[in-house]
This record gives structure tokens, C-alpha cells and sequence, in this order.
């Protein structure tokens, strides 16, 4: 049974908005620190945006710091990512996941950012 669904990505002109979810389900959501993670075309798995247990920490990779927030509810058992001022280079496949080297993380959900 797959632990983490992705969903809410999509096609999206520079400078435009998405957010992403992350249903979990089969482990203890609010007990455990949660990340995003994304795979541009050609490039490795790279760690974007961590929070803690209860959402009062939150962490970001620095080409995304004031662009995306991360959040979740844990009374859903839902992380999000809230992108905005989105760029080009943004264009990757997301992935939530318990850890922030992507283990165990879903099956992602693609975002493209074009013109």
C-alpha cells in the first residue's frame, strides 16, 4: 500500500502559482518530520522544503526560500506545498517523503512551468 499520494501539479506559466498535496496514510503522519523533494529533467533527487511534527519549523533550500511554503495538517494527515512565482527551472517531478533523501517517497507529481 503506497504510504504517500501526490497530487495538484500540472501545467503552469512562468511566474504562476500551484499547490501541491501529499495524502499519507499507514504511518503515524503527526508524529514524523515531512519533506518535499524534486527530480528535474537530467538531474538527481534534490531536497526542497522540510517541516517538523507540528508545522511550527520550516525549512527551505535556498532557490526556493520565499517562493514556496511548505505546511500539512495533520488533523488530514496532509502535507502541502504552496509554489509560487514559479520559474522555469522550477519544471520537475515533486515528491513528498519521510526523509529528506526521498526514501520512501510517493509516486510524485509532475510540474511544468512554460510559455
Amino acid at each position: 500500500q503506497r504510504q504517500l499520494v501526490e497530487s495538484g501539479g500540472g501545467l503552469v506559466q512562468p511566474g504562476g502559482s500551484l499547490r501541491l498535496s501529499c495524502a499519507a496514510s499507514g504511518f503515524t503522519f503527526s508524529t514524523r518530520w515531512m519533506y518535499w523533494v524534486r527530480r528535474a529533467p537530467g538531474k538527481g533527487l534534490e531536497w526542497i522544503a522540510s517541516i517538523d511534527q507540528g508545522g511550527d519549523n520550516t525549512y527551505y533550500k535556498d532557490t526556493v526560500k520565499d517562493r514556496f511554503t511548505i505546511s500539512r495538517d495533520n488533523a488530514k494527515n496532509t502535507l502541502y506545498l504552496q509554489m509560487d512565482s514559479l520559474k522555469y527551472e522550477d519544471k520537475a517531478v515533486y515528491y513528498c517523503s519521510k526523509n529528506p533523501g526521498g526514501d520512501g517517497r510517493g509516486q510524485g507529481t509532475q510540474v511544468t512551468v512554460s510559455s
